[in-house]
This record gives C-alpha cells, structure tokens and sequence, in this order.
C-alpha cells in the first residue's frame, strides 16, 4: 500500500531523529573519532539537533503544513533517541529512558498509522500531544513520582522484573490499539463520530471480534505499563481510575452513536463480545 506524502515525511523525519541511536555504533567503529563520544558527546547531541531541526527549516521553510509535521515526527525521533541511549548508559535513569520511549513512539505511531489507514481524518492533532490538561497532569506527575523515589528511594526503582512486566504490557498495548487501527482503517476515528460517514461499517472480524473496543484496551494497558515500568504505586492507582472514568464514560457516550448507526447488528455485536475493559459495559446496560 503506498503511503501518502505527510505518512512518508513522518517517517522519515521521526528516522532522521532517531538517528542518534547508532552514534555509539557509528562512533565505535570510527575508533579515531570515538573520543568525540566520550569527552563531548553532548556536544554532539546538540549538533544533531540543530543540524536536524536545520535541515527541516530549509527544505520545508515554504511548506507550513508539511513543516508542523517533520517538526513533530522530528524532535519525537530525537527525544525517543534520547530516552534510548539514556537507557543504555544510565543505571540509575534506564527505567526512564524507557518511558520516554514509550511516550514518543505511542504519539508519533498515532500520527503514522492514521496517516496509512485513514489520511481523510488525519490532522496535526492526530499525534495526540495536546490531548487534554488532564493527560499532560498525568504525565507530568508520573515523572515527578519517578524522580522523588529515584532520589529518595531508590531501592523502588530496582526492581528489574516489574519493570520489564510494565515494559510487555506497554509495547503490548501499544501494539494492540495500532493493530486495532490497522483493522478498522477508514471506520477508525481519534473522535466520537455522532454523524454516520459514507462508507462507515460496523467492524466485527480481527480484534474487534475479541474486544468491541481494542483500541481503548490497548490505551488502557499501555497507560498501566508506563507506571508499572517506572515502579510508580502511586501514579498506576491513579493511571487505574481516572482512565477507568474516562473510557467508562467514553464508550457509553461512544455506544450510543453506535446503536443510532448500526441498531440491531450493534446489539448483536454487544450481546456477543464484551468491551475488553473490565467493570465497563456500555450503553447496554441500560437496555
């Protein structure tokens, strides 16, 4: 399937961010220059930075639309690079630099797959970076936690066997609302339709035959493996519940549009398979 220009330009920018994963590579094999790594690799980081950001200045200075998106997929590419190396030479700060992984690649995988599966629905907003306040609070208060036990208590960042559950649970996730946008392609929408589209279908096969709503369960999983891999009791409670309200309410008001567009094949698909999220069951339970 061949990819729309803004698919092609987020790719490729996210790529030419990220890039700064192979520099200890790059860097090692050039044994010459490696002291360039040792002594003042954040000097270099700096440079690939300008240099990236540079390079999307002058090619796409004329190109406002196309500019907002390689700046996006850009400094994601290089804040996920960031957060790789972080977790490649810092003990202390690994977990970290395995959250932000997780958050700039969720975010600018939002962008990329709605841009290959559905490019009439796709906007700047696709990336989910200004979500909500709400989110934004959660994220904030997920690094505060993590940075006040790893400087206060670091023995609860030790505990290497829960991270990497929370890490399989975020990738896992991760992977099952990107699957679930890939399954439904046109009929998947960042936002509650309340008018049927042409063409929109009631999907039932992949996925959507085990959860009615596998991207809500994959977001919820991926949310609760962040904080399970940072070891955060404190923010997973809370990641627990407020996320639990929010799709609770979130496919309520969803199910109702739902059952306006497809009636009585949607209440079959209900009485069949279950929302995927437990303790939340729609609109049906009014029925």
């Amino acid at each position: 399937m061949a990819m729309i220009r803004q698919a092609r330009i987020s790719l490729l920018s996210f790529c030419a961010g990220s890039s700064l994963i192979l520099f200890p590579l790059v860097f090692h094999c050039l044994s010459f220059l490696y002291f360039l790594w040792r002594d003042l690799w954040l000097a270099v980081l700096l440079i690939h930075f300008v240099a990236v950001n540079g390079v999307f200045s002058a090619v796409y200075v004329h190109q406002k639309d196309s500019y907002r998106v390689v700046v996006r997929a850009g400094n994601l590419g290089i804040t996920f690079g960031l957060g790789f190396l972080l977790s490649m030479y810092s003990t202390r700060w690994s977990l970290f630099g395995w959250y932000i992984m997780s958050l700039t690649f969720f975010h600018w995988s939002e962008y990329q797959m709605t841009a290959m599966t559905n490019p009439k629905s796709l906007t700047l907003e696709s990336f989910l970076l200004d979500h909500s306040r709400e989110y934004k609070i959660a994220a904030a208060a997920s690094c505060v936690e993590f940075f006040v036990e790893a400087l206060l208590l670091p023995s609860m960042t030790t505990f290497r066997y829960i991270s990497l559950l929370g890490a399989m649970m975020a990738v896992g996730g991760d992977f099952l609302r990107k699957l679930s946008m890939w399954t439904a392609r046109t009929n998947f929408n960042h936002y509650i339709q309340h008018t049927k589209q042409d063409g929109h279908v009631l999907v039932t096969w992949g996925v959507y035959s085990v959860f009615r709503h596998p991207s809500y369960v994959g977001w919820y999983c991926w949310s609760l493996g962040t904080q399970v891999m940072l070891c955060n009791p404190i923010c997973l409670v809370m990641y627990a519940v407020v996320s639990w309200k929010f799709f609770s309410e979130r496919i309520f008001d969803e199910e109702i549009c739902l059952l306006n567009f497809f009636g009585e094949d949607y209440l079959d698909y209900q009485r069949k398979v279950p929302t995927g999220i437990p303790f939340i069951y729609g609109y049906k339970q009014l029925l």
